[in-house]
């Protein structure tokens, strides 16, 4: 079996997805592609993951992407995370993993209804919640959730999340539909209300912002996701590939078995796979060092992160798996960052790196705080070293 060191691994996350200044790219379209999708959980992670891969961030250029070309589009899809995909890959992704997140979501909301004490056929109920909202969008256009309500006073009436769960929480009916529609590919998240960090966005229907998607079968759909996820990700494991699409392995292997792959041995001793047409090494991409944000695509990438994680776990990621921010150097994570009130951006390492690295990741920091200007960004999920530097 061939063997692949992880030197080449590092060398291929810094090159294929753009983390390393010498492979950073010209347009946001590039850089998301380079990665598959970009993690959409917190607004700021996609400008932020942006900006640390293009050669000119510039926000300005990220929202026309997303909402006047319209070339990057926010969705559901693996492990029902929000995404934000170049838009050939919606159809794909809609087929592979977000018609079966559909199917759920309609389930759950019909047992929130039945669980509420919500009288009479709850599953017709919910259709026809799901035409009455989808209908008073396509008159609109374009709207905010709460501007829906007035087309029926059910869809004010609250829900509850979790419930008995000390986590519980309430919302709207109408929240839960448009969830629905939204993974049923009928309506799409449009511009935020506010900044570029705003959790708060227009809706549309799909036909009036996508007008020109073509559907895929699930099965080939499925096949083209990790045919991506092996070309930005690889060499892989199986369990990589079955923790980022949220698949089953049954679903993963079948998959893979349309594919032309080679298995690699890894150093670790694990099986990797990659694309057989993609063993050759890959150019060393110099010295380099990148600040990346909360749940930044690289970081959550694999199943199996000590290649690149080491020893920090416990100060990175929250108790639930999520990456906080990350300093990285040469392939491998060395340290964390976040930002303080003040809007400084304060980094601390977590080991040795020397002089120079340590000089160019001060650099780094530096022209961070320096794009962020007055935005403050605070993760949706809070990571024990994030909430230590921040603290001030």
């Amino acid at each position: 079996m061939m063997k692949m060191s992880t030197g080449e691994r590092r060398a291929r996350l810094a090159v294929r997805q753009r983390c390393a200044p010498q492979a950073r790219a010209d347009s946001p379209v590039a850089a998301t592609e380079s990665l598959v999708v970009l993690h959409a959980t917190d607004p700021a992670t996609v400008f932020l993951s942006l900006a640390a891969r293009l050669t000119e961030p510039d926000v300005g250029a990220i929202e026309r992407a997303l909402y006047e070309d319209r070339t990057l589009v926010k969705m559901l899809a693996m492990r029902r995370t929000m995404f934000v995909a170049p838009v050939e890959l919606v159809p794909v992704l809609q087929a592979a993993c977000t018609d079966t997140i559909a199917e759920r979501e309609r389930r759950k909301l019909v047992t929130m209804l039945e669980l509420g004490g919500f009288g009479g056929d709850t599953d017709a109920w919910v259709g026809e919640l799901c035409d009455i909202a989808l209908a008073a969008l396509v008159e609109r256009g374009e709207a905010l959730a709460n501007e829906l309500t007035a087309a029926d006073p059910r869809l004010a009436q609250k829900v509850t999340l979790a419930q008995g769960k000390s986590y519980a929480a309430e919302q709207s009916v109408l929240t839960r539909v448009l969830v629905v529609l939204a993974a049923q590919g009928k309506v799409v998240r449009g511009r935020p209300r506010g900044s570029w960090i705003s959790r708060q966005h227009r809706w549309a229907p799909v036909e009036r912002w996508l007008p020109d998607l073509q559907p895929w079968p699930a099965g080939p759909a499925q096949v083209e996701l990790v045919r991506r996820w092996l070309g930005a990700f690889g060499p892989g494991t199986v369990a990589d590939i079955k923790w980022w699409t949220g698949w089953t392995v049954t679903e993963v292997r079948k998959a893979l078995a349309q594919l032309d792959t080679v298995e690699v041995q890894l150093d670790d001793g694990s099986t990797g796979l990659v694309l057989a047409d993609d063993t050759g090494p890959t150019p060393a991409p110099g010295p380099w060092v990148a600040l990346l944000p909360a749940l930044d695509p690289t970081v959550m990438g694999y199943a199996g992160r000590e290649w690149f994680l080491g020893e920090h776990k416990a100060a990175l990621f929250d108790t639930n798996g999520n990456a906080g921010p990350t300093v990285w150097c040469d392939g491998r994570v060395v340290g964390g960052w976040g930002q303080r009130k003040d809007g400084e951006v304060v980094v601390r390492l977590l080991e040795k790196v020397g002089k120079t690295a340590s000089t160019r990741i001060n650099a780094e920091a530096a022209r961070l705080m320096e794009w962020l200007g007055p935005v403050r960004v605070t993760p949706s999920f809070r990571t024990p070293l994030e909430k230590e530097l921040s603290a001030v």
